[in-house]
């Protein structure tokens, strides 16, 4: 394998000439507010509903931002702005499936565009798992509402189960450190929810995790077309939620909770505002929708910034009240909006919400469980992974093996993990995505100046730059031990790379 491959570049003629083989192409049914909707769905999810409360009181080694957290949402949406202007010249440019995998093609080249490619795999599958887990607490929540409840052991994941049996045994009077946690906590079958043992070890499975993935992933199987309809209705109901929260949470706020405004400075207000990137997380979806909008050139930058600005609005508008309702530091709960009111003795609005949230997180599935699949049809079709990915159903012309494929793999995968070191893993991988693309705007205005752009970023190349630098800012926020994760799901990325991608792809068999 020469050196020159590890670059080698794809036109983007190439590209669009790809679109065309009848047996890999997709259906352009997609209008401007189907592809807003469609961001909106996959923005106002998991993130504003749950990691908003921990982002306002902080925990887990973060501090929180107080009522400062409005400040929170504008700094970020700042930040995605300026990524967002980027997809939006790409997708319009270049509508094909693959999104930032697509574009790192065109202006990186192929080693590039299989790391971006690795990692959009990463972001897309452990942030449909974060919003599952999401989604199931807040399922759980909706059924004690009507007095119904799940045994221990069918709605949690190992981690939290664990913390909760060594919280009982220690209660108990049982005197814990490193050498007997694991015995003691293995051992108190109460703690578990009376959990069935296979070899001595609790079952531990979140089941309403892994069901809604598969309905999803069902979904999304029989045609873009019913997807996108289904997701409408969903994005309505929520935003009519979300507008009754605000409207009745507005009758009960009580100004004094919003003092002190900023009660960790700075710090805080930036420590939350990489916790919330990942509320920001979806408007990148809609550019892997771009091979099956109907006029991509001026409706893919409609619903890429549409939605992001009404989501903007809507953020900010939620921290406000939310932070009016209840004081800061009361907020580090999986429900903090269902929480606001039930602290307030108004238990049935609670119980609204918690129905809003379920809404609002089956829809914020829908997008990503779209995107993946696409993200990994783009990297078959031009041979970096097995041709039995790039197929299409006759049918539904839907990528259905990789549908199928990675509805399976969420939906494992969000009946055992924890929701915290899903939502940072996301972000890194998100904020990594947006580097590469806004270098990669740079780069085509260099190297393909007369390429009609039907949206161009304004201000290159100082846009793109801010989206860089606030990316990688974010990314200097989190936890060490995300980096070490992240490294080395890219480290075997690589491995896959030089095995097999390099090898196999269809680039590597064309002319330069």
């Amino acid at each position: 394998m020469s050196w020159n491959q590890l670059f080698r570049k794809k036109t983007l003629s190439q590209l669009l000439a790809d679109t065309t083989d009848p047996q890999r192409q997709l259906r352009r049914t997609l209008g401007p507010v189907q592809l807003t909707l469609l961001g909106v769905g996959a923005i106002v999810g998991a993130g504003i509903f749950s990691t908003v409360g921990t982002a306002a009181a902080g925990g887990a080694g973060h501090v929180g931002a107080g009522p400062a957290l409005a400040i929170s949402f504008v700094l970020v949406a700042v930040a995605c702005g300026f990524a967002a202007l980027c997809y939006a010249e790409f997708a319009a440019m270049v509508p094909v499936a693959g999104s930032a995998y697509t574009y790192a093609y065109a202006t990186l080249g192929q080693l590039a565009a299989w790391l971006i490619g690795w990692d959009l795999v990463l972001e897309y599958a452990v942030s449909n798992a974060a919003v599952a887990i999401s989604w199931s607490a807040y399922f759980q929540e909706l059924l004690r509402g009507f007095g119904l409840a799940l045994p221990q052991w069918l709605g949690t994941d190992y981690r939290s189960a664990f913390q909760a049996a060594g919280e009982v045994a220690k209660a108990q009077g049982a005197n814990l450190d490193l050498s007997t946690l694991g015995t003691v906590v293995l051992r108190d079958a109460a703690a578990w929810g009376a959990a069935p043992r296979w070899l001595g070890i609790p079952l531990i499975f979140n089941l309403p995790a892994f069901g809604i993935v598969a309905v999803v992933t069902w979904i999304v199987l029989i045609g873009i077309r019913e997807t996108a309809r289904i997701n409408t209705v969903l994005a309505v109901a929520k935003l009519v939620v979300i507008a009754f929260f605000l409207v009745l949470g507005a009758l009960y706020v009580r100004p004094e909770n919003w003092t002190p405004f900023a009660p960790n400075g700075l710090k805080g207000i930036t420590s939350a505002a990489a916790i919330i990137f990942f509320a920001y997380i979806g408007f990148d979806a809609v550019s892997t929708a771009a091979e099956e909008a109907r006029n991509p050139q001026r409706d893919m930058p409609i619903g890429i910034l549409a939605s992001l600005g009404i989501c903007t609005v809507i953020y900010i508008a939620v921290a406000v009240v939310l932070t009016g309702l209840v004081k800061w530091d009361k907020l580090a709960n999986a429900e903090p909006l269902a929480y606001a009111f039930s602290s307030l003795g108004l238990n049935w609005v609670a119980g609204i919400i918690a129905l809003g949230a379920v809404l609002a997180t089956t829809s914020a599935l829908i997008p990503y469980q779209i995107g993946q699949p696409r993200i990994l049809f783009a990297m078959g079709r031009d041979g970096l992974l097995p041709a039995w990915t790039a197929k299409v159903h006759p049918r539904f012309r839907t990528p259905h093996t990789t549908t199928l494929l990675t509805g399976f793999f969420v939906a494992v995968f969000s009946s055992l993990a924890n929701i915290n070191e899903l939502v940072e893993l996301t972000n890194i991988g998100t904020l990594f995505a947006f580097a590469l693309v806004a270098a990669g705007i740079i780069i085509l205005r260099r190297t393909d100046p007369e390429r009609p752009r039907p949206f161009r970023v304004p201000l290159v190349p100082w846009v793109p730059l801010g989206a860089i630098l606030c990316s990688g800012y974010l990314m200097s926020e989190l936890p060490w031990v995300t980096w070490v994760r992240f490294f080395v799901w890219m480290a075997i990325g690589l491995v896959l790379y030089f095995g097999y991608g390099a090898r196999q792809s269809r680039k590597k068999k064309t002319p330069l």
